[in-house]
């Protein structure tokens, strides 16, 4: 028994992985893609256990309406699109066509295409065509750490009771507890505002660089 999370050794991890609905062979080839195209950029990707994480999330709030906030090459919105409930919708929101070419392709590969709705421009100003109301079950977000005050502040009034946010990199590779950078510092404040926010229940979760969720009343 332990008072604290455990600190994950490489084969801790693949036991991990292996034990928590592993990615399937589609997953694999577009995480196996990312790294060889784009070896500089591939740690933007999710962890395999985030994407298992994703779709068991998605489908245990029973979503319907889903919103996410920087793309990529596509990994975590196949994941989230799996999990969608029947005629369900995923809108991602990303500023980049080379990245999002890939996740296009994926996303016709696992026959998900017809339930994603691609969005490219600046998600600060793209989130504000959604609609006004209460009607979104699930959102992640996982983009420019800079943003996610603005990304948290369109996307809260827009979730039902009960909807949830997903929130990615909250730790920084554990820079939140001595900031280096603009990103370190913008997460760390962001971090405690989402503490204070009384609009939420969240709960910050160890789980690859840190995920909050976080639950609207």
């Amino acid at each position: 028994m332990t008072t604290k999370s455990l600190p994950l050794t490489d084969d801790l991890h693949t036991y991990l992985v292996a034990h928590g609905s592993p990615p399937d062979e589609i997953m694999r080839d577009l995480a196996e893609e990312t790294q060889a195209v784009l070896p500089g950029q591939a740690r933007m990707q999710v962890a395999p256990e985030q994407a298992a994480l994703l779709t068991f999330l998605t489908r245990l709030v029973g979503a319907r309406q889903a919103v996410e906030v920087g793309t990529f090459t596509g990994l975590s919105s196949l994941a989230i699109a799996r999990g969608l409930a029947e005629g369900g919708r995923l809108t991602c929101f990303d500023i980049s066509e080379e990245y999002t070419g890939i996740a296009r392709r994926y996303w016709t590969r696992a026959g998900v295409d017809d339930r994603i709705e691609l969005r490219i421009g600046p998600a600060g100003d793209t989130l504000r065509e959604l609609p006004q109301e209460r009607y979104l079950d699930l959102a992640f977000v996982d983009a420019d750490k800079t943003g996610y005050p603005i990304y948290w502040a369109e996307l809260v009034p827009r979730m039902r009771p009960g909807g949830l946010i997903a929130v990615d990199n909250v730790l920084r590779g554990g820079r939140v507890i001595a900031p280096q950078d603009e990103a370190d510092r913008a997460i760390a404040a962001f971090n405690d505002d989402v503490l204070a926010d009384v609009r939420v229940d969240a709960v910050m979760l160890p789980v690859a660089d840190g995920l909050t969720l976080a639950r609207v009343r």
